[in-house]
């Protein structure tokens, strides 16, 4: 097993890797929870697949395991309404401040999860268990917790942290093909943003992640969490330096709200959003066309989209103002200097980015 932390002083908390956790999973948490109840998210497709083993699990470390809460499958429901109904379901099961919530699913389940115990009696523990490539290199690590509006992307949410991540890579196993290579979009985004050698790494291994090596994907899970802790303890409400993480997102974000949530998963418009940045990077000339290239190649490699949908440059333009990472009305855009370094940037012309965008 590895073992990362995240380090915020009194609210630190460890990220541990290895396949076959789920089995480990009680006895891990047992130490860590304010009492032994727990109330688990999840949805049905995976909790079909991997709640039974959890259970096995938590109920041999004496924990007390109610009836699971399952929300719909699918970003297009990840929304204030499907967050009043987990609440509901709280209340009817009589669940206090002392119970731990686990989110036990990808991303959409961890971020409603976490946001409704952050806000469920002004907050409540919680614990990821994400089974997603996606969520176990991203969106479970971190502390950010929301649901989307129809007017843009996690513009509802709070900062939130667990008080661990457990990622078994076992789970793996059962992901589909496309969401294993939405996952992967973040994967290199931290490559790109960070670590050059790790790069380098992924343009070698590729071919053992798409075959899904234990091996391979537990460095690759193991050195994106690394890479995200750093960031996460160095900026953990995004003053700063945890922007760089939003490689592409800006661009990603306005192409999951222009084409309808759920139709390109996050992965997929992250993908595209960074073919977008790198080649608005090489145009302003911080980045160079070589590098702009390879990017490129190994996002083709893991089978993403190179092409963003075609909703017009005014469109982008207006979806991407409603970033949250617009200020005093200008776009702020993350932008590379090399592989391995990143920058904020919101110096650029707005005909630059209307020209990428076609």
């Amino acid at each position: 097993m590895r073992r990362l932390d995240v380090s915020l002083g009194e609210r630190s908390y460890p990220i541990c890797v290895a396949g076959g956790l789920l089995a480990e999973a009680g006895a891990m948490l047992a130490p860590l929870l304010p009492r032994p109840r727990v109330a688990v998210v999840s949805n049905p497709v995976v909790a079909a697949l991997w709640l039974g083993r959890l259970r096995v699990s938590l109920a041999a470390a004496g924990i007390e395991v109610g009836e699971p809460i399952l929300v719909p499958d699918g970003e297009a429901h990840k929304t204030l309404a499907t967050a009043y109904d987990v609440v509901t379901r709280l209340l009817e099961l009589n669940v206090e401040r002392s119970t731990t919530m686990i989110a036990l699913g990808g991303g959409v389940v961890g971020d409603i999860a976490g946001f409704t115990a952050a806000i469920y009696q002004r907050g409540i523990p919680y614990v990821q268990l994400p089974t997603t490539l996606l969520a176990q290199v991203d969106s479970s690590v971190g502390g950010k917790t929301g649901v989307n509006h129809a007017l843009g992307k996690n513009m509802i949410g709070a900062f939130h942290q667990p008080r661990a991540v457990l990622i078994d890579t076992d789970c793996l196993r059962t992901l589909p093909d496309r969401e294993f290579a939405a996952g992967l979009a973040e994967v290199i985004k931290y490559g790109a943003i960070r670590d050059a050698a790790f790069f380098a790494w992924l343009e070698t291994e590729i071919p053992r992640l798409l075959s899904r090596e234990p091996d391979a994907l537990i460095h690759a899970v193991s050195e994106s969490c690394r890479i995200k802790a750093e960031i996460v303890a160095a900026d953990e409400r995004e003053a700063g330096e945890r922007a760089l993480l939003n490689f592409g997102h800006t661009f990603g974000h306005a192409i999951e709200a222009g084409v309808g949530y759920g139709e390109w998963l996050h992965g997929e418009a992250v993908a595209a959003g960074m073919v977008l940045a790198a080649n608005l990077s090489e145009r302003v000339g911080s980045l160079a066309h070589a590098d702009a290239g390879r990017l490129r190649a190994l996002l083709g490699r893991a089978g993403l989209p190179m092409v963003a949908p075609p909703l017009g440059a005014s469109n982008y333009l207006e979806l991407m103002r409603r970033d949250k990472k617009v200020d005093r009305g200008k776009v702020r855009l993350i932008l590379l200097d090399r592989l391995g370094s990143a920058r904020l940037r919101s110096d650029v012309p707005e005909e630059a980015i209307e020209a990428v965008l076609g």
